[in-house]
């Protein structure tokens, strides 16, 4: 007697992406000036470089808040402000051998609850978080990754001990709080962490070559 069995089966793959902070929150950060101005000029640049060949550098700023509950909240991109002064004059000076810098040191998430707009003359968060962190007055190290051959992408999870309004973020050289020099500084909506909560920004930046 002879017999045969066949086996099949099938497979389903579904993206799950976690739910974003709703629209009130969306429509109170993008109609602030800064981020409207940010994305404009953002948007513009790399047009601009394509046109012209003249390089350029954006960046932008995304958030997600993972709750204490195990629930994540994605922000999305909050903002795309600002290179500082201080921050170019740090890249520019690690051509120079003479120069005590290092490019990749700017590796440093901070954040805040300062509120006041970005501006390239900034060399310090406005209102940046110490107590509140777990570790105390640490910035935690971000992750590096290349999207693309011209992106640098920073990445690094803050945990906090305590309630916080957050609304300010920056890139720095050093992981103490109160230090070091800042590349780059975003301000957006209010994100309400409490004790157990922990926010991941990955911040991006961009040098456009043209062609």
């Amino acid at each position: 007697m002879n017999s045969s069995m066949a086996l099949g089966g099938k497979l389903a793959a579904r993206k799950i992406t976690p739910p974003g902070p709703g629209l009130a929150w969306h429509l109170r950060n993008r109609t602030r000036l800064s981020y409207l101005y940010g994305w404009l000029f953002n948007w513009l640049a790399k047009k601009f470089t394509r046109l012209t060949g003249i390089p350029t550098l954006t960046a932008e700023l995304a958030v997600r808040l993972f709750k204490r509950d195990g629930s994540i909240v994605d922000y999305g991109v909050v903002s795309y402000r600002v290179v500082t002064n201080a921050g170019v004059a740090f890249i520019v000076d690690d051509f120079d051998p003479s120069a005590a810098t290092d490019i990749s040191t700017l590796k440093y998430h901070g954040c805040g609850t300062g509120t006041t707009a970005e501006a390239v003359g900034d060399t310090a968060l406005v209102t940046e978080s110490t107590t509140a962190l777990n570790p105390d007055s640490t910035r935690p190290t971000g992750t590096a990754t290349q999207p693309s051959a011209n992106i640098y992408t920073s990445t690094a999870t803050v945990v906090f001990d305590a309630p916080a309004a957050i609304t300010e973020h920056g890139i720095f050289s050093q992981a103490a709080t109160g230090g070091g020099t800042l590349l780059d500084r975003s301000v957006f909506s209010a994100i309400n962490v409490v004790s157990g909560d922990s926010i991941q920004f990955a911040y991006s930046l961009t040098v456009s070559a043209g062609g």
